[in-house]
């Protein structure tokens, strides 16, 4: 795969960060999700909101610490 450099301005970049849903995504996986999204809000705009809000109630939950590890998913289903 190709890789190019584009030019951002600063607070583009800012904005940019604060749609990273974890630390270490990479600013391709972002517009790539970013791009999904912006098809879909054309083609099926109701489930484009609806999944827009799932995701900023997800990202909430998370930051204020209310969710379940893996380990503790493992515990709780038996695995």
């Amino acid at each position: 795969m190709e890789a190019t450099t584009i030019k951002v301005h600063g607070n583009t970049k800012h904005q940019l960060d604060q749609f990273r849903e974890y630390k270490n995504e990479s600013y391709d996986e972002l517009i790539k999700k970013m791009i999904y999204i912006a098809k879909k809000a054309k083609t099926q705009p109701e489930l484009s909101k609806e999944a827009i809000e799932s995701i900023e109630k997800a990202r909430k939950r998370i930051k204020d610490g209310n969710f379940v590890t893996e380990e503790e998913a493992r515990k709780r289903l038996g695995f």
